[in-house]
C-alpha cells in the first residue's frame, strides 16, 4: 500500500541537503501542491535547507508558482535546470551569487536522468559542443559562485564529445492523475508525460524517495495497466490535491479535453480549417515568410515567439494537416498551444516522454525547426539564453538547433519600440527599435554556428525586413522587403557588414498583402 499524504505531510519528508527534482514543464505536469508546502515550510520554521534543485525544462509563471515557491535564501544550495526563464526569483539567487547554478539543455537533463536511473556515470552527447555549455566555454556554469565542473570533453573514436556527469537525485516530486492503493499512476488529464518514469527511476536506484500529487486514488487492480505510465513499485507516497488551482492541466487553462486528444464532431477538423488573417504586424510578416520554406510532409518543431505565428498561417490557409508538429516535451501531432499552454497540444495524435522525444530530436528527425531570434553576431551564432543579468536558460534550444536538418531563425531585426506599417506595398518603418539585435557577438553562444558549417546544415535568419542564410564568410544578406532601404534600415541597424548577395531579390510582395495565399515549394 502507498502513503497517502497531505502536501504539507509530503513537504516534511524533504530533508536538509536533499537532490530534489521537480517534475513539470511550465504549468503542466507541475505537482504545485507540494512546491507550495515545501516552500512554506521552510518561511516558516527555515527547514529544509541546503537543497539541490533538478528541473529540466522550465517551470513556473513568471511570478509565484512552482519553482518560484522553492526560491528562498537557505532553501536552496543549488540549481541545474534546462530552462530559468520562469522563475524570476531562483534567477536573482544566481544573480547575487547566493546559489550555485547550472543552466543544461533540456533535453540532456531529462536523459541524465535516464542514464542516472540505469547506473551509468552520466550522458555522453555531441549536444552543447561550442556553446556556452562547452567547458572551453562557460560548463553551463550561471555564476562565479558555480566552481565544480558538471561537463568536460572527451574523445570517442577520434571525435569530440561532452561528458555530462549523472545527477545526484535522491527525490523526485511528480504529478498524474490517478493513483490506485498500490501507488501505479496514471495521466490520463495531464496534457504531457515529461520525464516522469525516468525521475522516479533515478531516485529509486538512488535509494531515495517519490512522491507524485494525484487528482484521486482508486482500489487497487482497477488501473489499465497499459495506462499506468509510473508504477507503483517506484512510488513511495501520493497527495490527493484538495483546491482544482494546484492541479490546473496548465498554469493557463483548468481542464481542456482536446489537450489530451479528446473531441468530438466536427471539431477534430477545426485545426485544419482556415480562420481569418491575422493583423499584419512584424511576427505575421516573419512567420508568412518562414512558412514559405515548409515542406510537405515534413516532421517540425517550432519554438516560442515569431515561430509560434508559423502554426496560424498553416492554420489559416488549410493545410495543417501537410505537416506534423511536434513539441520538445512530447506531444506529437496537433496544433502547439502558446503562452502559458505552451508544451500542450490541441488535438495531438500522440504523447510520449520528454526523454524519448529528445531521443528523436538527437538523431535527426526533425526535418524543420523554426526557432527564436533574439541575438544574432557575424558569425552566425545566436543568442536566446542570457542577457546581462537576466538568465532565461535554453531549454531545448541547443538540441533542437544542434539536430535538425535544416534551421531557420526568426525574429525581428530590432527589438523594444519598433514600429512599422504594412501595406500591399510592402513594409515602411515607423519607429526604430532601441535595441539592436544583430551585433559583433552575442552575449552567450546558444548556437555555434561553426558546428552547423562543419555539418552542412542549411540555416536560415529570417526578420520582417531581411532574410540571411549561413555561409563560411558569416551571414549572406539574400532578400529585403518591398519598401526597404538597404543602406538605412538594415545595414545602419547592425554592428557589422553582411555579406550581400550579387544576387539580392526582393521578398515576395504577397507576402504582406492581406489576401497572402501559403504556397509551399511543392505547389503548383
Amino acid at each position: 500500500m502507498v502513503a497517502e499524504l497531505t502536501a504539507e505531510q509530503a513537504a516534511q519528508w524533504i530533508n536538509d541537503g536533499d537532490a530534489v527534482l521537480l517534475g513539470g514543464f511550465i504549468g503542466s505536469v507541475v505537482p504545485e501542491a507540494i512546491e507550495r508546502a515545501i516552500g512554506e515550510r521552510f518561511a516558516m520554521c527555515q527547514q529544509p535547507r541546503d537543497l539541490t534543485l533538478l528541473f529540466a525544462a522550465g517551470q513556473g509563471d513568471g511570478q509565484g508558482r512552482a519553482v518560484n515557491h522553492l526560491a528562498q535564501q537557505g532553501l536552496v544550495k543549488r540549481a541545474i535546470g534546462g530552462h530559468w526563464g520562469l522563475v524570476p526569483k531562483l534567477q536573482q539567487l544566481a544573480v547575487d551569487n547566493l546559489i550555485e547554478g547550472y543552466n543544461l539543455p533540456q533535453g540532456i537533463i531529462s536523459h541524465l536522468l535516464r542514464d542516472t536511473a540505469a547506473g551509468k556515470l552520466g550522458t555522453i552527447s555531441k549536444v552543447g559542443l561550442g556553446t556556452f555549455v562547452d567547458p572551453r566555454v562557460e560548463g553551463g556554469k550561471i555564476n562565479s559562485a558555480t566552481t565544480q565542473d558538471w561537463v568536460e570533453v572527451i574523445d570517442l573514436k577520434g571525435e569530440e564529445h561532452l561528458f555530462y556527469h549523472k545527477l545526484p537525485v535522491n527525490v523526485s516530486i511528480l504529478r498524474g492523475t490517478t493513483a490506485d492503493k498500490n501507488g501505479n499512476i496514471t495521466m490520463e488529464d495531464e496534457c504531457l508525460i515529461v520525464e516522469s518514469l525516468a525521475a522516479a527511476q533515478a531516485a529509486k536506484n538512488n535509494g531515495g524517495r517519490v512522491i507524485v500529487q494525484v487528482k484521486q486514488v482508486v482500489e487497487a487492480g482497477t488501473l489499465d495497466p497499459h495506462a499506468v505510465k509510473v508504477p507503483g513499485i517506484f512510488v513511495d507516497a501520493v497527495v490527493v490535491c484538495q483546491d482544482p488551482t494546484e492541479h490546473m492541466q496548465t498554469f493557463a487553462t483548468m481542464m481542456n479535453p482536446e489537450f489530451v486528444g479528446v473531441a468530438s464532431g466536427d471539431d477534430i477538423d477545426a485545426s485544419t480549417k482556415p480562420n481569418q488573417v491575422s493583423k499584419l504586424d512584424a511576427k505575421t510578416i516573419i512567420a508568412r515568410r518562414a512558412a514559405m520554406e515548409l515542406e510537405a510532409n515534413s516532421i517540425l518543431n517550432l519554438g516560442i515567439g515569431a515561430p509560434e505565428y508559423i502554426a496560424q498561417v498553416v492554420q489559416q490557409a488549410g493545410i495543417m494537416d501537410r505537416f506534423t508538429l511536434t513539441v520538445e516535451p512530447g506531444a506529437v501531432g496537433g496544433t502547439p498551444q502558446s503562452g502559458l499552454d505552451f508544451g500542450a497540444s490541441r488535438l495531438p495524435q500522440a504523447i510520449i516522454s520528454q526523454d524519448q522525444m529528445f531521443d528523436f530530436y538527437d538523431g535527426g528527425g526533425v526535418d524543420q525547426a523554426f526557432l527564436g531570434l533574439a541575438q544574432c553576431d557575424q558569425k552566425g551564432d545566436i543568442n536566446v539564453s542570457r542577457f546581462g543579468s537576466k538568465i532565461a536558460g535554453c531549454g531545448g534550444f541547443i538540441n533542437i538547433t544542434q539536430n535538425a536538418k535544416k534551421v531557420y531563425f526568426c525574429g525581428t531585426f530590432t527589438a523594444q519600440g519598433l514600429q512599422l506599417e504594412v501595406n500591399s506595398q510592402g513594409l515602411t518603418i515607423i519607429q526604430e527599435g532601441r535595441q539592436e539585435k544583430l551585433i559583433d557577438q552575442v552575449e552567450q553562444i546558444t548556437f555555434c554556428a561553426q558546428q552547423a558549417l562543419n555539418s552542412d546544415k542549411p540555416v536560415m535568419y529570417i526578420t520582417e525586413r531581411a532574410v540571411f542564410r549561413l555561409t563560411q564568410h558569416g551571414l549572406e544578406l539574400t532578400e529585403i522587403a518591398p519598401g526597404i532601404d538597404l543602406q538605412r534600415d538594415i545595414l545602419q541597424q547592425m554592428t557589422f557588414d553582411p555579406v550581400v548577395s550579387s544576387s539580392l531579390k526582393i521578398m515576395d510582395s504577397a507576402i504582406f498583402d492581406t489576401q497572402f495565399r501559403l504556397k509551399l515549394n511543392q505547389d503548383e
